[in-house]
């Protein structure tokens, strides 16, 4: 989790910085304070760079998510376990797992993928 933490923090800095250095100073210049220069003029600009490592970053821990479930939640495998057990049908219930996870994946894959289209910009629009 905290190579998670790390690597989310990293993206957000690295695309804070690569926000040109001209554009604080054009803030400044204009007498905005540090906050709303860094949420009208910085940030819009940074989460162009910021959303597809975060995206990525988020679909590891989804996935990552399954080791702990099995070791922290032991009783979703006692679940199936005797789910197994009982009926017999050990691919269902793999499948069904398999399924949470798929799901969990796309939605979040979804999400961001959507939000990434809001928040670039259009093409044709600058150019």
């Amino acid at each position: 989790m905290f190579c998670h933490a790390g690597f989310a923090a990293e993206s957000i800095r690295s695309g804070i910085q690569s926000v040109d250095r001209g554009q604080w100073d054009a803030a400044r210049s204009l007498g905005l304070r540090w906050w709303p220069t860094m949420r009208k003029i910085v940030l819009p600009q940074a989460l162009r760079v910021i959303i597809p490592p975060l995206t990525s970053n988020f679909l590891s821990l989804t996935k990552s998510s399954s080791l702990a479930v099995a070791i922290g939640y032991p009783d979703l495998m006692r679940v199936s376990t005797v789910a197994i057990s009982d009926t017999g049908r050990a691919v269902e219930c793999v499948v069904t797992m398999l399924l949470v996870y798929l799901s969990l994946s796309l939605l979040t894959s979804l999400f961001m993928n959507w939000y990434n289209g809001r928040v670039t910009f259009q093409r044709g629009l600058l150019a």
